[in-house]
């Protein structure tokens, strides 16, 4: 189930510090600017949301991270979820499978960012686009969501991964408050 924050400018951060685990509180004070310590809390409260709503837990999640720094729930290996935020918005997933997900807003990028993470024909996509930014943060957002599902995280082969055919892969564009968030979810249980 999706949970998303896209009010983050009324966001009262002291009250959702005081609502945070321990581990992510220290976690969202590291940000050195408010807005990122705003999302990360954020995103955090949505995954308590999903937890409560879905699950019935109300304890406060503590994470445990994978090989790849992919975070889990301690003592609830069962349950799957992925966080992500932008200045825009922050989003959660909560599933009882495998899943990723990613929001971004549209920016600006260089060619040889576009050369390095995309293939051929996405390059191609971007470039004869009405809105390459926004062509661009779509792709991006598929590809980091299938990483953060598989646990990879950003790899050398950014450019190749949307090939894989054993994934299903939403992608959602909020164009009035400029963002993209993908899910990414396998076809079947492996």
């Amino acid at each position: 189930m999706l949970y998303l924050n896209e009010h983050l400018q009324d966001f009262d951060l002291d009250d959702a510090l005081s609502q945070l685990s321990e581990q992510r509180r220290e976690q969202a004070m590291r940000f050195k600017y408010e807005m990122g310590r705003r999302t990360c809390a954020a995103a955090y409260l949505l995954l308590c949301q999903g937890l409560e709503k879905e699950y019935g837990i109300t304890e406060k999640p503590i994470f445990d991270y994978g090989e790849h720094g992919k975070p889990f729930i301690v003592g609830h290996p069962d349950i799957h979820f992925n966080l992500s935020h932008c200045r825009e918005a922050a989003v959660c997933y909560v599933s009882d499978r495998p899943v990723g997900i990613d929001v971004e807003s549209p920016r600006n990028f260089s060619d040889s960012l576009l050369a390095y993470t995309m293939n051929a024909h996405e390059q191609d996509i971007v470039r004869q686009s009405d809105n390459p930014a926004l062509a661009f943060i779509r792709l991006w957002t598929m590809k980091e969501a299938l990483l953060k599902l598989t646990g990879e995280g950003i790899n050398d082969h950014i450019r190749d991964v949307l090939d894989r055919t054993d994934v299903n892969i939403q992608t959602f564009v909020n164009a009035d408050k400029r963002y993209v968030y993908s899910v990414c979810q396998f076809k079947s249980v492996l």
